[in-house]
């Protein structure tokens, strides 16, 4: 549906994105993680056609997006910058009308109606931007990113700011778009909600240090690992384990973390261990860092990397 090759974008003498490659499939939801000046918005504004990179392409579908093909390919890409960007002064109804003509809307008014029907907005279609709150402002925002129907949607920090009951509603909306195959860029420094929400992640500082799914990231970085619950207290047993060859046993309160190398077929062994122990096993499951520990541990190796050693996944 939307890729990148060699994306490169510099602004003077400075590289702000260098040489970036990713293919999305219809449906998926890709998030862009990086520190502050990593790239992400400047990569989401190429993605859009807003500006053209220094070299490099972007494909929508089958075509590529440049200055001839731009005007027309925006109409299949809905954009939420960071800042919500409406008129204060103009009420949310006519906000929402002025972008669906810019987008050439076959019938602004209805569109309009639609979309705020979605969003549960009607009674507030002649309000003034400026009267709403910002969750209510980016509600608005997400609105008007959706009036032309797009299939690829661009959003940079969209619960940024937000409550959590406006930040839950953006995630069941971007879930929900997800299942209707719209293809989604998510921009965000919320890994929480990139946890809850992405097929796959990319690491991005200026170049891509990393894409593939958090499961896979987890396990290059950290190996597999194994979570068992007990009845009794854990301690008793990692010598069992540690006697069976399992080098890696942690034991705290009731929970044993064992590390299995890529071998998640270990459970059944580690099971037999510690039943025939005299164990009571309450649960076994696969043992997974925290999204944070990943994105923390590859921007730290990521000085330590040679522009050929990027760790990179393609689309499951």
């Amino acid at each position: 549906m939307l890729s990148a090759a060699h994306l490169t974008r510099r602004f003077g003498e400075r590289v702000a994105v260098d040489d970036v490659s990713f293919e999305l499939a219809p449906g998926e939801v890709f998030a862009l993680l990086g520190p502050n000046g990593a790239g992400k918005t400047t990569t989401l504004r190429m993605l859009a056609g807003l500006i053209a990179p220094s070299s490099g392409t972007v494909r929508l579908g089958a075509e590529v997006l440049s200055r001839h093909t731009a005007p027309r390919l925006r109409g299949r890409i809905g954009l939420l910058p960071e800042t919500p960007g409406l008129w204060d002064r103009l009420p949310v109804r006519q906000n929402l009308l002025v972008y669906a003509r810019l987008h050439g809307v076959a019938d602004p008014a209805a569109a309009v109606d639609e979309v705020l029907e979605r969003f549960g907005m009607r009674d507030r279609g002649r309000e003034p931007a400026a009267q709403l709150s910002k969750g209510l402002k980016q509600r608005v925002a997400l609105a008007r990113t959706l009036l032309h129907v797009p299939d690829v949607l661009l959003l940079d920090e969209p619960t940024a700011g937000l409550d959590p009951e406006s930040a839950r509603e953006v995630r069941e909306l971007i879930l929900r778009l997800r299942s209707e195959r719209r293809t989604i860029v998510l921009s965000t420094h919320n890994l929480d909600e990139v946890e809850r929400v992405a097929d796959r992640v990319a690491v991005l500082r200026a170049r891509l240090v990393a894409v593939d799914t958090p499961a896979a990231l987890h396990a290059r970085l950290f190996g597999a690992r194994m979570r068992v619950t007990l009845r009794q207290p854990a301690a008793t047993f990692a010598s069992v384990l540690a006697r069976a060859g399992f080098r890696d046993v942690q034991a705290q309160d009731q929970t044993l973390s064992i590390a299995v190398g890529e071998h998640l077929a270990s459970a059944p062994a580690i099971v037999r261990q510690l039943v025939e122990a005299g164990a009571d096993v309450l649960s076994v499951m696969p043992e997974q860092a925290r999204l944070e520990d990943v994105y923390l541990r590859l921007l730290e190796d990521e000085v330590r990397l040679k522009p050929d050693a990027t760790i990179e996944g393609r689309r499951p």
